[in-house]
């Protein structure tokens, strides 16, 4: 019986370094492949950044509350490791000279400092230009001199939905373009969420893109091992790490191969906009400010019975935000004592949640989750970002990783073959979010 034990103990124990070392060997394999696409891509297109830096932003994965942000719920979330890196360099010149490895088919995006489109000009539309526009027409709005171009080229493996791809990019064009203007961030000029709200405004004022902030704050706040607590009524922001004796956990991200145009011409512009119509009516009667501000039943109940036949939609979403704001603190509580099942099971929660009563899910995510969800190990799964398109988070046993993955490769693509050969599964790992790299 000992001898077994042991022999057991030792497997369990080899199967550990084994995926320890295969995980470091595929972040490498990723450093070295983005430094190697950065390179290329500077020589291919005459750009100078050698000498200059490398900055890699992450992408997020949110436990809770997806949506809360722009209704006032505290934010709960990690940092993950699918990034975006920037090698860049200042050119000595009043030009921004710049192009992305994701978008190929843009080329080079030239122009020179303050000469840019107009905000949500159609002629920005369809190009990711429009992030580097954005980023010097918010910052000379706000005061900061932007009179330094850069040379940059960009790479990045974050998929196209779920993850905050845009989030990601906004921050790392924001944060460089200050750095090459000699703009410190950090102090009393600029504190760490004035950051939050000018990436916010890149996307809002410029691109016409009605998003929150939980993903820049997960972003730029995000630290290694660690979860990031955010609330609003103090804009705090406090790092929780998973309680001890924790199971082996993956996160995963699983991307249905679709792609969402942008929040801006999404459900999320819909469901945003009857919140707010919600809470201005509603509150005004009631004296809150945001759906996120009612927290107890009897409030809740006065809304309701009030409004529910008046704006019945409307009324299914301040369901969704109280139900999870309330689940939201038992999330915490299981987090900081380790319970990965019960973070799992309200995550689940959160998703049904999501598809049922906030509808702001899509097919193709459903059908996702459906696969997941009949996975032994896999604690909890659900749609991530701002819906309709993109990708699925899960949060699964690390021995059911497997077994979710062939669970994926038969089961997603019999039930969308449309999608047979975009769809991927990425197993995540939590990581800081900001991150300066030695140059090229």
């Amino acid at each position: 019986m000992f001898e077994a034990w042991v022999v057991r103990a030792a497997i369990t124990a080899w199967k550990d370094l084994l995926l320890v070392s295969v995980t470091m060997a595929s972040r490498e394999a990723a450093e070295k492949k983005a430094r190697e696409q950065l390179g290329a891509l500077a020589e291919e297109y005459g750009l100078d950044v050698k000498g200059g830096a490398v900055r890699r932003t992450s992408s997020r994965f949110c436990l809770g509350v997806e949506h809360g942000d722009y209704n006032g719920t505290e934010l709960f979330g990690v940092g993950t490791d699918r990034f975006i890196w920037m090698a860049y360099k200042p050119n000595n010149t009043n030009r921004v000279r710049i192009v992305s490895h994701n978008f190929l088919e843009d080329g080079l995006i030239d122009f020179e400092l303050g000469k840019i489109p107009a905000p949500q000009s159609p002629e920005t539309a369809a190009t990711w230009a429009r992030f580097a526009y954005g980023v010097n027409y918010i910052l000379s709005k706000n005061g900061y001199a932007i009179e330094k171009g850069m040379d940059a080229v960009v790479y990045g493996n974050i998929p196209g939905g779920g993850m905050s791809r845009s989030a990601s990019l906004t921050l790392n064009l924001l944060l460089n373009t200050m750095d090459v203007n000699g703009i410190p961030v950090g102090d009393e000029t600029t504190p760490h969420m004035r950051i939050i709200d000018l990436a916010q405004a890149v996307e809002v004022e410029y691109i016409g893109s009605p998003c929150g902030q939980l993903d820049q704050i997960m972003i730029y706040f995000a630290k290694d091992g660690q979860g990031t607590h955010y609330k609003p009524a103090e804009k705090s922001i406090t790092y929780v790490p998973l309680g001890e004796g924790c199971e082996d956990f993956a996160i995963v991200s699983l991307d249905t191969g679709t792609m969402r145009p942008g929040l801006e011409k999404s459900t999320y512009k819909v469901r945003r906009q009857e919140c707010d119509e919600l809470a201005a009516k509603a509150g005004a009667e009631f004296n809150f400010r945001q759906l996120g501000d009612i927290k107890d039943e009897a409030l809740l109940q006065k809304v309701l019975n009030k409004y529910s036949l008046e704006m019945p939609d409307h009324c299914k979403r301040l369901e969704y935000i109280f139900h999870a704001q309330k689940r939201f603190y038992k999330m915490m509580e299981a987090w900081k004592e380790g319970n990965i099942r019960v973070v799992g099971e309200i995550f689940r929660q959160d998703g049904l949640g999501l598809r049922d009563v906030y509808q702001i899910s899509g097919p193709e995510l459903e059908s996702m989750n459906d696969v997941a969800r009949g996975v032994d190990g896999v604690l909890g799964e659900r749609m991530l970002g701002g819906g309709d398109k993109g990708a699925c988070g899960a949060l699964v046993l690390a021995d059911s990783v497997e077994a979710l993955q062939k669970a994926v490769d038969h089961g997603y693509p019999a039930s969308r073959p449309a999608y047979a050969k975009d769809y991927a599964m990425h197993v995540c790992r939590i990581v800081d979010g900001v991150v300066m790299q030695p140059g090229l």
